[in-house]
């Protein structure tokens, strides 16, 4: 199951010719897949992207009576290899990925596909995760774009604007014979509009028809001498191609005309901001109409140097909004203008910032720079973001002093059954006496860096936790080195990249993986190993059975990673065993965001049909509570926090239990795992209660009030003495 489903909102994918089709901009670029005639859909779910994958398995219906096939690749190499069918018959194919860490997994597949060329349109729809809110290294599709000359579309962030370019790049794709990138970050992916939809297009060519009609090409095959006539195409016919294509259909956009002698240059996907910090300083209003001249690069690679040029042509300056670094735009424009003599003053990241995401912030000060000094006329408007930091007024002035605001890292959430995999582990390091050096992995997991567990040394990448653990492998050593990767990873890469190198190279380390029964950091998607029956999927393929089947002797899965004194154990025997060989945990339990949406629907319903339902909840008796917190230390439970001791003879605040638990247990399970104290406890609390209950509450009432009693009574007779 996905973290959301589309089930609703795909019904929207059958509007017709003429109709108005509103959603977001996930849905929107599936509708205009519909409705170029898309043969094959396939990728690997990833912010900013995820979704769109979703969409795609929750609208299956529609692609089958469509003759659409979908495919939920194993990688992002796999969906990239798929393109293939591209190659030798009119197929039009897309596929969909997180980038750059998807490019780079696909880039073999994707090199030789920009090698040999296509026949059908092919469509790598790449989501940019670029920026303050990215979870990868900080890199750009764009180096990935010139380096095996593959066309990259960057359309601005408007829904118009990106249905057309997922039908223009299916074009420029067959006009040019080159697969096509199309670029959406963060913002486009998910803003909300409207365009005017189109009926949806069968394929001409279904993946059938291509399967019972087999066709081959020699020389698109990439195996030298083909190889080398591949790169005179790209330069000779390939490109001029794109090019003529680009200008005969008006890709790129020009606004405000020739209202000025100096202008500005953008990338499509930050055209958005670059018009609300015009706005802002006056020279635009909020639906474009700038005084400003503005050439928008919804294609920025390849550059059509007679549009640059024109652009320029009588302006005495320029300024590009290229967003990232290195500023390979940049380059590629003082190129075309010095060749061809212009003077225009090209500026860009003298004025912009070298790297990082450009935010309303940093644009707004960049061009505010820039007019100032080329066209000051124009600049009509005073933001408060342009006043120095030491100026109250200003919207980044310290408003508190910087040493006494904690930061807040990531961390795992309420409940989440990784959490006492760790505190499992901290546990068996303390019982052997030995720190191990531990390679994470990308996942929810990585987490476990930060406190409480500070747990993992190196991430190279997702799968790659065993992998990045090889080289420290050394049989005269004290311990063992530990990895750690999650099913997702697991699957995607894992199982070969790790397990299969660790038992050929006879590793000795201890691999953890990470069994929460779905993909979860990306959204909750199956793998194979996922319990739930998936009519689409198959599943329910363990991976104690996988590594076993490929060699690994050691192998032990615990079914419930919330008993932390088992898994514990079972680490400290995985860690002082004497067999050679990687040993392989295999902790599972069910990501509990994904166990509570499908719990909550189930309990809210039930408890409106008033039948009983029981919810476990923990706490904390404050008169047990010795204030020490070692809890908090070994769990780091957001839900478990501190109040004032309710005894004024004692000054030391006591743990709580928030309202926000789950009942996971975790916290109880450490404190008696850890032999910490004795003051956790469940409580159940009954909801719609039957007469047992009833029965039961009232017993227990009885039977506390009665050995209560002496004690109160002692009590009131001590507070009588005192008085």
């Amino acid at each position: 199951m996905a973290e959301r489903s589309f089930a609703h909102e795909v019904q929207k994918l059958r509007a017709g010719e003429g109709t108005t089709f509103s959603g977001e901009g996930i849905l929107a670029v599936t509708k205009a897949l519909l409705q170029s005639g898309v043969a094959y859909v396939g990728g690997y779910q990833g912010a900013p992207i995820s979704h769109l994958m979703d969409v795609l398995g929750d609208a299956h219906g529609i692609l089958e009576e469509l003759g659409v096939y979908f495919e939920n690749s194993a990688s992002e190499a796999t969906a990239a290899a798929m393109l293939a069918a591209s190659v030798n018959y009119p197929l039009r194919g897309a596929i969909t990925f997180k980038s750059t860490v998807g490019t780079n997994v696909a880039s073999d597949a994707l090199a030789n596909l920009a090698s040999g060329g296509v026949r059908g349109g092919a469509l790598i729809i790449v989501g940019e995760d670029y920026g303050e809110g990215s979870s990868i290294m900080q890199e750009r599709s764009h180096a990935f774009a010139m380096k095996s000359q593959m066309w990259l579309l960057d359309p601005r962030p408007n829904i118009d604007a990106i249905v057309n370019a997922v039908e223009a790049g299916f074009e420029l794709s067959e006009a040019s014979n080159t697969p096509v990138m199309l670029e959406l970050r963060l913002r486009s992916c998910h803003l909300y509009g409207s365009f005017t939809a189109k009926d949806n297009v069968r394929p001409p060519m279904t993946v059938k028809d291509a399967v019972e009609n087999p066709s081959r090409q020699l020389d698109r095959i990439v195996l030298p001498p083909a190889t080398f006539l591949h790169e005179k195409e790209k330069l000779e016919d390939r490109w001029p191609a794109a090019v003529e294509y680009i200008k005969h259909r008006g890709l790129n956009e020009v606004f405000g005309g020739d209202k000025a002698d100096v202008g500005i240059i953008v990338q499509g996907g930050v055209y958005n901001t670059l018009n609300r910090a015009m706005e802002l300083l006056g020279c635009s209003d909020a639906f474009g109409n700038t005084e400003v001249p503005t050439y928008v690069m919804n294609v920025t690679y390849p550059v059509v140097d007679s549009e640059i040029l024109d652009f320029c042509k009588g302006k005495r300056a320029v300024l590009l909004v290229e967003e990232g670094q290195p500023d390979y735009i940049e380059q590629n424009l003082n190129a075309i203008l010095r060749r061809a003599g212009s003077q225009v003053a090209l500026h860009g990241k003298d004025f912009l910032p070298v790297g990082g995401e450009y935010t309303a912030s940093a644009v707004t000060q960049g061009v505010h720079a820039f007019l100032s000094r080329y066209l000051p006329g124009v600049v009509d408007g005073s933001p408060a973001l342009l006043l120095p930091q030491t100026d109250p007024r200003s919207p980044f002035a310290p408003r508190v002093d910087a040493s006494v605001v904690r930061t807040r890292p990531p961390g795992l959430c309420t409940g989440c059954p990784e959490r006492p995999i760790f505190s499992a582990l901290k546990l068996a390091e303390k019982e052997t006496g030995k720190k191990h050096h531990v390679s994470a992995d990308i996942g929810c997991h990585l987490f476990a860096i930060n406190e409480p567990f500070n747990l993992g040394a190196t991430t190279m990448g997702y799968g790659l936790g065993s992998a990045g653990a090889a080289a420290l492998n050394s049989k005269d050593a004290d311990r063992r080195t530990v990895a750690v990767m999650g099913d997702g990873g697991f699957w995607h890469n894992g199982l070969t990249s790790g397990v299969g190198n660790a038992v050929f190279n006879r590793n000795d380390q201890l691999l953890i993986v990470v069994d929460n029964a779905y993909s979860a950091a990306t959204g909750g998607q199956d793998v194979l190993s996922s319990t739930a029956d998936n009519v689409l999927r198959s599943t329910k393929h363990p991976i104690e059975k996988a590594v076993r089947g490929i060699g690994v002797t050691w192998a032990k899965t615990v079914p419930d990673t919330y008993k932390i004194g088992e898994l514990r154990d079972v680490f400290v025997k995985a860690l002082t065993t004497k067999k050679p060989g990687p040993k392989v945990v295999v902790a599972q339990s069910e990501c509990m965001l994904n166990k509570e949406r499908r719990e909550k629907p189930e309990r809210a319903k039930a408890l409106k049909d008033g039948k009983r339902v029981v919810k476990e909840r923990f706490g904390v008796d404050a008169d047990t509570c010795t204030g020490d917190h070692a809890c908090i230390r070994v769990s780091g439970c957001p839900s478990l926090s501190i109040m004032p001791n309710p005894d004024p003879m004692r000054t030391d605040p006591v743990a709580t239990v928030l309202d926000s638990c789950v009942g996971c247990g975790v916290c109880g399970a450490n404190a008696h795992a850890a032999s910490l104290c004795p003051s956790f406890y469940r409580s159940d609390l009954v909801y719609n209660a039957n007469w047992r209950d009833k029965a039961l509450a009232r017993l227990r009432k009885a039977w506390i009030g009665l050995l209560s009693a002496n004690v109160e009574r002692r009590a009131a007779r001590y507070e009588i003495e005192a008085v």
